[in-house]
């Protein structure tokens, strides 16, 4: 109904000067003969059929009149159609030749339809400068997280075949150390790419996720237990249709984040059930999240700016993983401060799917 609010307004403007252009001649005419006809009345006789000279005189300057005034009011209308449109098309020959900050401005806004289309420009043309920095920003810090292990790589294969290192098993595993972060990166970079452009695919089958839970745990318990931090678990048997492995790699994104940032003493992994979704969450003694780092945890290549995380680096994809993770369960990712002191990491998935089961066996197939 709103499409064709235009076109309406420009009919109903244009029908509205016809008439008062119809309505000054008409009333134009009989109130100028109505007073002349009083001051100067006609001679005794028949009236003559076919208007003389003065009539049409009177006429063609009524018509004229009115005519300025259909003009006048023509030029306004096409002003207010044609300033926000001229604006659009400057803005978009701005942006054409790489002016990505170029902008229409929408007039006075009484035309809603172009309004609203120069609004829609306008965010188009913020969300186009928001991609191409945000692309800059990704290629600056890809490049950065690159270079470290990779010049790692290339000193010490040089150092090898100039004769400088020799062979060992310790070099040798800090090599594949390199290389296993490296490939790690890669597979995170692949995954919070995918999930920008929302192609990030899931396997959904039915999954213990009590069993993948455990399984992430222990991998990383050695870790966590050098580091100074003691485990507590506590999980229920839960069946959903989900994607394990997924899930698996979003769990140990977060331990992994636990480990580089908390503050080594107890880390509690647990689930509930919570207002139709399952809660996975992380938790640790501290230090938190700053307050106005919080909201910002999630985003890709963002880190605090913290002691612990200048001493324990990382790439800032790890939390960027966990929610793509989380989001292409139609779930989110989420952070909150403990009643403690420490951080609250919380994977929500939905327990929206008939096959989900909760606290028993399996479902039948």
């Amino acid at each position: 109904m709103t499409r064709h609010r235009l076109s309406r307004q420009i009919t109903l403007s244009m029908s509205a000067v016809v008439a008062v252009a119809v309505m000054i001649v008409f009333v134009g005419t009989f109130t100028f003969y109505g007073i002349y006809l009083t001051y100067y009345p006609p001679p005794p006789g028949p009236p003559p059929l076919l208007p003389e000279a003065p009539d049409f005189v009177l006429i063609a300057v009524l018509l004229l009149f009115a005519l300025v005034i259909a003009i006048f009011a023509a030029l306004r209308l096409t002003k207010r159609i044609l300033v926000p449109l001229n604006s659009l098309a400057e803005g978009a020959r701005g942006i054409a030749a790489g002016d990505l900050t170029a902008r229409a401005s929408p007039g006075d806004r009484s035309l809603g339809e172009t309004a609203r289309l120069v609004d829609d420009f306008n965010a188009m043309a913020q969300r186009l400068e928001d991609s191409v920095t945000a692309m800059t920003s990704w290629n600056a810090a890809i490049a950065h997280e690159l270079r470290t292990p990779l010049t790692i790589l290339r000193g010490r294969l040089h150092g090898l075949a100039d004769g400088v290192f020799e062979p060992s098993d310790e070099l040798f595993r800090d090599l594949l150390s390199q290389v296993e972060g490296l490939s790690r990166l890669v597979d995170d970079l692949r995954i919070v790419t995918l999930s920008e452009s929302r192609r990030l695919e899931m396997r959904f089958e039915p999954t213990d996720l009590e069993q993948e839970i455990r399984q992430a745990v222990e991998a990383m318990q050695p870790a966590l237990i050098e580091a100074g931090f003691t485990i507590e678990l506590d999980t229920r048997r839960i069946v959903l249709a989900c994607d394990g492995v997924r899930l698996r790699q979003a769990l140990l994104a977060l331990l992994e984040n636990a480990k580089r940032y908390a503050t080594p003493s107890l880390l509690r992994v647990s689930t509930r059930v919570e207002k139709g979704a399952l809660v996975i969450a992380v938790e640790d003694q501290g230090p938190g999240l700053a307050p106005d780092f919080a909201p910002h945890a999630f985003e890709t290549f963002s880190r605090a700016e913290g002691s612990r995380s200048r001493l324990h680096g990382g790439a800032g994809l790890g939390l960027s993983v966990v929610r793509a993770i989380a989001e292409a369960h139609h779930g989110r990712a989420q952070y909150r401060a403990s009643a403690a002191g420490g951080a609250i990491f919380e994977i929500v998935l939905p327990l929206v799917r008939e096959r989900d089961h909760i606290g028993g066996e399996p479902p039948a197939e």
